[in-house]
């Protein structure tokens, strides 16, 4: 389907927020795209979920961080990217150097995009040669969402069901997207939302 032709690497900072990491996750699941990481990222991941809920008092935070990254890991064991060190002088006029292994393991998988919510990190200048661009999670999520809504919305609504603690009646979803910057997705997801 679709993923055989699109790679995505995503950035840590796309994949902290436990809303933005399930919309991407269940539409990599449903072949929309494939989804790629690197050990870098991961930890970084794993890091600032720690961080999230240690923030919102959640006294284990850095087990519930190790248990997302693990299920990440398991769930798509085919995304981690390894052997990019070569690729690391790609990122040398990027304005953060620290983000150079990200772009690195892009430009080694061959991704079409970088998610990013650190747009600026990464100039359209330094990508455009590589054929890359980076794409801010809202307008990722919306665009892939528009290449099939009806089979995207079918995708989320299967994630909101699994949604426990507490469940979520997709009005409330796509309030959650809208106070998590997620904009561009809830105009695009709107008009489907009876069936979410």
């Amino acid at each position: 389907m679709f993923a055989s032709r699109f790679t995505a690497f995503i950035d840590a900072c796309a994949l902290a927020g436990a809303l933005k990491r399930n919309l991407l996750l269940t539409l990599a699941e449903a072949e929309f795209f494939r989804v790629r990481w690197s050990e870098p990222v991961l930890m970084e991941t794993e890091r600032a979920i720690a961080e999230i809920l240690s923030c919102k008092g959640v006294a284990d935070a850095a087990a519930h961080g190790a248990r997302a990254r693990a299920a990440m890991e398991t769930a798509f064991a085919e995304a981690a990217v390894t052997g990019f060190e070569d690729f690391l002088i790609h990122g040398a006029g990027l304005p953060d150097k620290s983000d150079a292994h990200v772009l690195a393991a892009a430009v080694k998988t061959r991704a079409s995009v970088i998610v990013t919510d650190n747009l600026k990190d990464f100039p359209a200048e330094i990508l455009l040669p590589l054929d890359l661009e980076a794409r801010s999670t809202d307008a990722f999520l919306a665009d892939t969402i528009a290449l099939d809504t009806g089979r995207a919305a079918a995708a989320i609504r299967t994630m909101r069901l699994r949604l426990k603690r507490p469940e979520k009646h997709a009005e409330a979803l796509l309030v959650d997207m809208d106070a998590a910057g997620l904009v561009e997705t809830v105009d695009v997801l709107r008009p489907y939302a009876a069936v979410l």
